[in-house]
């Protein structure tokens, strides 16, 4: 686990990277589990910012920034909502076929830039 909220952001970045590569090499319902990886990763990095305390062990975005007492604005919420049900199915495939049908370069390519509109959120919050 990351020591510092700067080391979760870099880990953020990175992730975020890794996700557009995946969805360069047509991993698309992978590129999509990295996004949400990227988002967790920097609402930890604020969490540990703000509360100067470790993160908890939770994949939920909505509870974590739920702690910080806030809530992403408008259309950036629903959004948030939506990857965060996405993690599951995504981190943990039943059907891989249904799974790609599922989420097509269109669906990814959006839900990629939309947790880029979510981290520039969250390091606005710094």
């Amino acid at each position: 686990m990351a020591s510092s909220p700067e080391e979760w952001l870099r880990q953020s970045d990175y992730d975020m990277d890794t996700a557009e590569y995946m969805l360069r090499g047509g991993r698309r319902f992978y590129a999509v589990f990295m996004c949400h990886l990227a988002v967790e990763k920097a609402a930890k990095g604020l969490y540990q910012r703000r509360l100067n305390r470790v993160p908890p062990r939770t994949h939920n975005l909505v509870y974590l920034l739920g702690q910080l007492g806030l809530r992403p604005p408008g259309e950036l919420g629903v959004f948030l909502v939506s990857l965060n049900e996405a993690q599951i199915p995504t981190r943990y495939p039943e059907d891989l076929a249904t799974l790609s049908q599922q989420y097509t370069e269109e669906v990814s390519r959006e839900m990629l830039r939309r947790g880029q509109e979510v981290l520039a959120w969250i390091k606005s919050q710094l």
